[in-house]
C-alpha cells in the first residue's frame, strides 16, 4: 500500500519548521537576545524601537542639561562676585560720605571704586566656552564697554535682548540666560554701571558733594538689590534643571530596564526548548529515514 503523499509532505514541513526553530533558538541562546528580527515578533520589535527612541531622547536631554547647567553655574558665580564687589563699593562710599576723610583719602576711595567698576565690567563680560553669557544672543561680542568721553563715564551694552530656553521632556521651558542690560543697566536707579560711574566721578576731585554722593550710594544699593533679584532667576533655572535631570535620569533607568527585559532572552527556558526541538527533529529524521529505507521513493512507503 502506498503511503498518503500528504503524510510525507507534512513530515518534511515539520522537519523544516523544526530546523528553523533550532536556528532561532540557537541564535537567541548565543546572543542572549530574544528578538532578532521584525518578522519574529513585530509587536515586541516595535515596542523596542519606541523604548530606544525615548531612551535616546532622555539621553540627549541630560547631556544638554549638563552643558547649560554648567553655563548657568558660571553665570551664578559671576553674579555672586558682582554682589560682593558692589557690597564693597557701598562700604567704601559710605565711609567717604561721612565728611571726615582727607582729599587724598577721598581720591583713594574713588580709585578703589574705579577698580571695582573695572572688575564688575569684567564679570559682566564673563564668557563660557567662548561665548559671552550676558550678551543675549550676541554671544561672540563682549557685551559691555565703557566710554571716558564724558563725566561721569558711560558704560554701554553691545548685546541684545534675546532669551534662550531649554524645553524639558514634559514640554516645560526653562530660562537659560538673562540679558546683560537687564542685570547691569536696569532702568533708573537699577543701573549698576550708572551708579558706579557716578561714584567714581563724585570722588575723583578729592572733595565730596555729600548730598550727591549719598544719592549715588543709595542708587548703588538699589542696583545691588536688583542684581540679586536677577540672580534668583538664574538660581531657579539651576534648581529646575537639576530636578528635571534627576527625573529624566530615573525615567531613563526605568526605560532601559524595560528594554532589557523585553529583549533579554530567558536562557533556561530557551535551553529547554532547544533540547525539546532537537529531540523532535531527531524523531522526524528517524521516521523519514525509515521511509527511505523501505521504498525507492522518498515520498512513498509500501507495506
Amino acid at each position: 500500500m502506498q503511503v498518503d503523499p500528504t503524510y510525507i509532505t507534512n513530515l518534511v514541513s515539520s522537519l523544516d519548521q523544526t530546523q528553523a526553530n533550532e536556528q532561532q533558538l540557537s541564535s537567541e541562546l548565543s546572543s542572549g537576545v530574544s528578538i532578532t528580527s521584525l518578522s519574529q515578533n513585530p509587536v515586541g520589535a516595535g515596542e523596542n524601537v519606541l523604548l530606544l527612541n525615548q531612551i535616546q531622547q532622555d539621553d540627549s536631554f541630560t547631556q544638554s542639561a549638563s552643558l547649560v547647567t554648567d553655563q548657568l553655574q558660571v553665570a551664578d558665580s559671576a553674579l555672586g562676585s558682582v554682589v560682593s564687589e558692589l557690597t564693597q563699593a557701598i562700604s567704601l562710599a559710605t565711609s567717604a560720605n561721612n565728611g571726615t576723610m582727607s582729599s587724598s583719602d577721598v581720591q583713594s576711595v574713588g580709585n578703589q571704586i574705579a577698580g571695582i567698576l573695572d572688575e564688575v565690567q569684567s564679570l559682566a563680560n564673563t564668557s563660557y566656552q567662548g561665548q559671552y553669557i550676558f550678551a543675549g544672543g550676541q554671544v561672540s561680542t563682549a557685551p559691555f564697554s565703557t566710554s571716558t568721553g564724558a563725566s561721569p563715564d558711560v558704560t554701554s551694552y553691545n548685546g541684545d535682548e534675546d532669551v534662550n530656553y531649554l524645553e524639558l521632556p514634559n514640554g516645560q521651558q526653562i530660562q537659560l540666560n538673562v540679558p546683560g542690560d537687564q542685570i547691569f543697566l536696569g532702568a533708573g536707579e537699577n543701573s549698576v554701571f550708572g551708579a558706579l560711574n557716578a561714584l567714581v566721578a563724585d570722588y575723583s576731585g578729592g572733595t565730596v558733594n555729600t548730598q550727591q554722593a549719598a544719592s549715588d550710594t543709595e542708587a548703588l544699593s538699589t542696583a545691588l538689590n536688583y542684581v540679586s533679584q536677577q540672580r534668583v532667576t538664574i538660581d531657579n533655572s539651576i534648581n529646575q534643571l537639576s530636578a528635571a535631570s534627576t527625573a529624566t535620569t530615573n525615567e531613563q533607568t526605568q526605560l532601559t530596564t524595560a528594554q532589557t527585559d523585553l529583549m533579554q532572552a530567558d536562557l533556561p527556558t530557551i535551553s529547554t526548548q532547544l533540547s525539546q526541538n532537537e529531540t523532535q527533529q531527531t524523531a522526524l529524521e528517524d521516521v523519514i529515514a525509515q521511509l527511505e529505507s523501505t521504498s525507492n521513493s522518498l515520498f512513498s512507503k509500501m507495506q
